[in-house]
């Protein structure tokens, strides 16, 4: 046990001692700081002025990030949700309290009431006339509140991230404000919000690797959800036109700055509706969300400054192949060949003789194309093998109508004109159980196609990637900067 730690242990004896319980109770009627502040600056006190009317006499909690103690005088900087506000302790004029002061340390939670005044040296300071302890902090925070400065550290204890570091606060308040936003426009154009099962009996929606589990009571294998996809469609056959659900998915993948195994993504479909509908919305949701949450349509990311002023462009899968590539996305042969030149030098890793020609062609597209995608751009019409729950452009059965969203070189969004054929959809779930696309997908739901056969009104639909979003529209570095509790490897 370190001495910190037993000088903590010891002050908490102390306050037992004196009948205080170090753990508090119910502390209501508190003033945030800000608004603490605020009533401060509009009672215009002069230098060592104590205000003594009821407007100036507040009631305020927090924890102890700076504390002074010169003797007769205690100073404290007690921080809030919104900010810091000093707080000060005579032993003249706070007798109810001072014992239980001088046995404060930094991390502690206190709460005082008193007036506002200003110090000699001008300082808005809450002058209290009593003090409770709320919580006595046995473990010392950060030296000096600069936070954690190891990363991994940062992401074990986010408890002491969040209140040391008044940054990574803000990016989980500015994360919430962000959804908060998405629901708001969304129940603007008469979308309702929906639940659908995380535990499934057949996965799908999505190109994932599943987690396995198994339910006792039923002895059967369940999924957690790689996707709500499949669910929310069996709404729109249900009647619910427009439909929306921020989904807690999983995918038994690797983890990167870009990827956590558990993630939050936020799915809508559209009666009546196709893919240029969910272009729209992408550029309402997230467009919306830089001006209106964030408050600018630039923003730095890393080196890059992003531009979200809308409309953004759209462009051809097929074009940004053949430009960035230099070859002719119908080309396979060529196509190979690149990629065995890349795998040869180590550039990528991928086995071209075991790849089908479209996982090919996207790994080219992946290398190539995504990180020259700084700038919102949507790309649209994918080759159809990719696509198994996308409709087919009438013109051209080789192109999927779908889009996906990418920003900062990553995919933000995905949206399908959706398939509603049920003789089709059949046929593209039997084309991946035979191996001939991604066999990740290779699984076939029966009730679902049975569902389509009961008639889906044609759907556009949207998934847009919740953590990918804030993590742009903040300017954070990594995915796991925006999820609280990521998942880490164990120590």
């Amino acid at each position: 046990m370190s001495d910190q730690r037993q000088d903590r242990i010891a002050k908490l004896d102390k306050l037992r001692d004196l009948g205080v319980d170090p753990y508090g109770w119910r502390y209501p009627d508190i003033t945030p700081n800000e608004r603490i502040r605020a009533a401060g600056e509009a009672l215009s006190l002069e230098a060592g002025q104590i205000a003594d009317t009821d407007e100036a006499f507040f009631r305020g909690a927090g924890r102890v990030v700076l504390y002074r103690d010169i003797g007769k005088l205690i100073f404290i900087t007690v921080r809030d949700r919104t900010g810091d506000l000093q707080f000060a302790v005579s032993k003249k004029g706070c007798e109810d309290g001072w014992e239980v002061a001088k046995l404060l340390d930094l991390g502690d939670t206190i709460g005082g009431e008193g007036f506002l005044g200003r110090t000699k040296t001008n300082e808005l300071t809450l002058w209290l006339k009593n003090v409770r302890i709320l919580s006595k902090a046995l473990r010392p925070p950060p030296e000096k509140w600069h936070g954690l400065t190891d990363v991994e550290a940062r992401y074990r204890r986010r408890y002491v991230d969040l209140f040391a570091n008044p940054a990574s606060q803000a990016v989980f308040k500015q994360r919430a404000a962000i959804i908060a936003y998405f629901r708001e426009k969304l129940a603007e154009r008469n979308f309702i919000e929906v639940e659908t099962p995380v535990l499934q009996p057949i996965y799908g929606g999505a190109a994932a690797r599943p987690f396995t589990t198994h339910h006792n009571t039923l002895d059967m294998s369940l999924y957690l959800r790689i996707s709500p996809e499949l669910y929310l469609k069996r709404c729109l056959v249900g009647g619910l036109e427009r439909v929306f659900e921020f989904s807690k998915c999983f995918r038994n993948e690797g983890i990167s700055p870009r990827h956590n195994p558990e993630f939050t993504i936020m799915e809508l479909y559209q009666a009546y509706g196709d893919y240029h509908d969910m272009m729209e919305i992408c550029e309402l949701l997230i467009g919306g969300a830089a001006r209106d949450v964030i408050g600018a349509t630039r923003i730095q990311y890393g080196e890059r400054e992003i531009d979200y002023t809308t409309p953004w462009p759209r462009r051809r899968y097929a074009d940004l192949f053949a430009e960035h590539v230099g070859i002719a996305m119908s080309d396979v042969s060529a196509a190979r060949g690149r990629l065995r030149e890349l795998t040869a030098k180590n550039v990528v890793k991928a086995d071209e003789s075991k790849l089908d020609d479209t996982i090919v062609i996207n790994t080219l597209f992946e290398h190539y194309v995504e990180d020259k995608l700084v700038n919102p751009t949507f790309v649209v019409d994918y080759p159809a093998p990719m696509c198994p729950l996308t409709r087919r452009d009438p013109e051209d059965a080789n192109t999927a109508l779908r889009f996906e969203l990418f920003v900062n070189g990553m995919e933000l969004g995905n949206a399908y004109t959706e398939l509603n054929d049920p003789q089709v959809q059949h046929e593209t779930f039997s084309q991946q159980l035979r191996g001939e696309g991604d066999e990740t997908m290779a699984v076939m739901d029966e009730d679902y196609v049975e569902a389509l056969e009961f008639g889906m009104p044609p759907a556009g639909g949207l998934g847009i990637g919740i953590d990918r979003s804030v993590m742009l529209l903040t300017g954070s570095a990594s995915i796991r900067d925006v999820i609280l509790f990521p998942l880490q490897r164990g120590t």
